[in-house]
């Protein structure tokens, strides 16, 4: 930890311009040699970055190498699970049939919201193999590039904030799949269920190495600059536990509390920051509320699992 404690620390916080969604990649994978624990990468992704767009894909790249260690180092990937239905398991309908004596595998279906969009390289896409004795969807995650005959992404609209991210709709028609790139276990329990604490975990680390960077660059008080560090340790901590244990999930919503709250008591310092930071911050803000609900939910099952043992 030491390592990248001292970068946030003594690195300069003075960001090059990122024009692009490439210009970030190359300075994230300029960040690889030095940082393989994903979450150390997300944090100095984030310090990096000079907006909270990039920032983020960041911290969305780190926890894909952390839930999928076997995508290509050299590939930007993006998981693909909400439908027209959203993203529960019930809602999925993207098929991957065949295999078994049924003939060769393929995929068939569509997804929302592909984060990276048509610059993913690598798309983990959830599908469902049918249904379970007790009428269940039986998903699994598929591991595809992105270029396949069959793979089409069509660039969605710009959203109002973070507008540096591209999304894309992504419809897949009898792509072919080999054995080998059916990832193995369960679909959900093994990766759609703790992609989203891991993520969570991941994201705010790269919001709070950037929010580290501005406070070095813009003269905070020190008192502010060590609450923010002392915050992103404690989500390094635990980005690195078990993602699947309610105690996990118990402790990151204690955790992403006190990040609001840190958030919230920063508004006194903004105006030191320079204009077009603090413009683009006004903007992209928003994105810190989304899936708060979901969040919620997952705290109160959490606790409510530990209730039972």
């Amino acid at each position: 930890m030491d390592d990248i404690l001292r970068f946030l620390l003594t690195a300069s916080p003075q960001p090059g311009a990122l024009g692009s969604i490439e210009d970030w990649w190359r300075q994230h994978l300029g960040l690889a040699s030095r940082f393989m624990t994903p979450v150390d990468h997300a944090l100095a992704g984030g310090f990096m970055a000079d907006r909270l767009g990039f920032a983020f894909t960041s911290g969305y790249h780190a926890a894909l190498r952390s839930l999928f260690p076997g995508m290509p180092k050299e590939h930007r990937g993006a998981l693909c699970a909400t439908e027209a239905g959203g993203a529960h398991p019930s809602a999925i309908q993207t098929r991957l049939s065949g295999g078994e004596g049924e003939g060769p595998l393929r995929l068939t279906g569509s997804k929302m919201f592909v984060t990276l969009g048509t610059a993913a390289e690598t798309l983990f896409i959830v599908a469902s193999e049918g249904l379970d004795a007790q009428g269940r969807n039986r998903l699994r995650v598929v591991m595809i590039d992105a270029r396949r005959e069959g793979v089409h992404l069509d660039e969605m609209p710009t959203m109002p904030f973070v507008p540096e991210i591209p999304h894309a709709e992504l419809r897949l028609h009898e792509v072919a799949v080999s054995p080998e790139e059916v990832l193995p276990g369960d679909g959900y329990e093994r990766y759609l269920k703790p992609f989203r604490t891991t993520e969570d975990c991941h994201v705010n680390a790269a919001l709070l190495g950037w929010l580290l960077q501005i406070a070095r660059r813009s003269g905070w008080p020190e008192r502010v600059q060590d609450e923010v560090l002392a915050l992103a340790v404690m989500i390094r901590g635990l980005a690195l536990a078990e993602p699947a244990s309610p105690a996990v999930h118990v402790a990151l919503g204690g955790a992403l509390d006190l990040c609001q709250r840190l958030v919230a008591g920063l508004e006194e310092w903004w105006p030191r920051v320079d204009a077009p930071t603090r413009e683009r911050w006004e903007r992209d803000k928003a994105l810190l509320g989304v899936a708060g609900k979901a969040r919620a939910k997952r705290r109160e099952v959490a606790r409510q699992r530990l209730g039972a043992q």
